[in-house]
């Protein structure tokens, strides 16, 4: 009996032990600048930004200009670019299949890149709706064709924000329904619900957005199931589309063409109203 106590006791203290690291430890979890790596070069029309927030910290980025506008100082439109919680935009903002005609610009979170601060949802989410207006407030920008894109966790920054302003559209890549979920998911033997800070509740966010979607996932994703996208996607209140491109997982989602034709097919319908 004794030999059976001691196991229990110690089965205990584990379990606490680990709830108790979690909970210290998950901001290295969540977020992970330390592995965003360096920035990547940049195209020559690249053009640096920098927004200071409400609280001083000041969040830098890139916008890329449209190449092909039309007229003569016609306002373009413009994708916000939300990227992953291992991720340096400058490395999306690089890739040279954006579509000619859109703007594309893309904030590194807080702690990651050459952006000021320590990373949180709160932060995040604020940073988010102050980007959105300064891009609006600019002189080159179309503000009535804003469309938000978010990879990865960057979907649940760009859910948030299609909730909270009048954007034309949002494009999501390996969206989640909430953290919460996808922690239960990965960490079943832990009480995720009770010990997260960073919930992410894109779920909600979703029942608020009027705008049109479009949802890119992987065939295969074994970071972000099928199924926490497909509870995000269900949610969405506005107009949705639902693309899978085949024989990818997370971080190989990007590479076929069908990823860029999916998003580039989104975009004209944007341009079309």
């Amino acid at each position: 009996m004794r030999t059976l106590t001691e196991s229990i006791v110690k089965l205990f203290l584990f379990a606490v032990g680990a709830c108790v690291l979690t909970w210290l430890l998950q901001d290295y979890l969540v977020f992970l600048p330390r592995l965003a790596g360096p920035p990547a070069r940049m195209p020559e029309r690249a053009r640096p930004l920098e927004i200071t927030s409400a609280d001083g910290v000041r969040i830098r980025g890139w916008m890329l200009p449209a190449r092909a506008t039309g007229l003569a100082g016609e306002k373009a439109p413009v994708v916000i670019y939300f990227g992953g919680n291992a991720e340096n935009v400058s490395w999306a903002l690089s890739d040279p299949r954006w579509p000619d005609d859109w703007a594309v610009a893309a904030f590194n979170y807080r702690g990651y890149g050459a952006s000021e601060g320590r990373p949180g949802e709160r932060s995040l989410l604020d940073d988010a709706l102050a980007i959105h207006d300064f891009m609006a407030r600019r002189g080159d920008v179309d503000r009535k064709r804003i469309v938000v894109f978010g990879r990865s966790l960057g979907t649940a920054v760009a859910a948030f924000l299609a909730a909270r302003r009048p954007v034309a559209g949002a494009v999501l890549v390996s969206p989640f329904d909430s953290m919460v979920a996808l922690g239960r998911h990965h960490y079943p033997y832990l009480p995720v619900s009770l010990l997260l800070r960073h919930r992410f509740d894109s779920v909600a966010a979703a029942r608020e957005a009027s705008a049109p979607m479009q949802a890119i996932v992987a065939d295969a994703d074994t970071v972000i199931p099928l199924a926490r996208s497909r509870a995000l996607y269900e949610a969405w209140a506005g107009p949705k589309q639902w693309e899978v491109v085949p024989g990818t997982d997370h971080n190989t989602l990007a590479v076929p063409p069908k990823f860029w034709e999916c998003v580039a097919a989104f975009l004209r319908t944007v341009q079309a109203r």
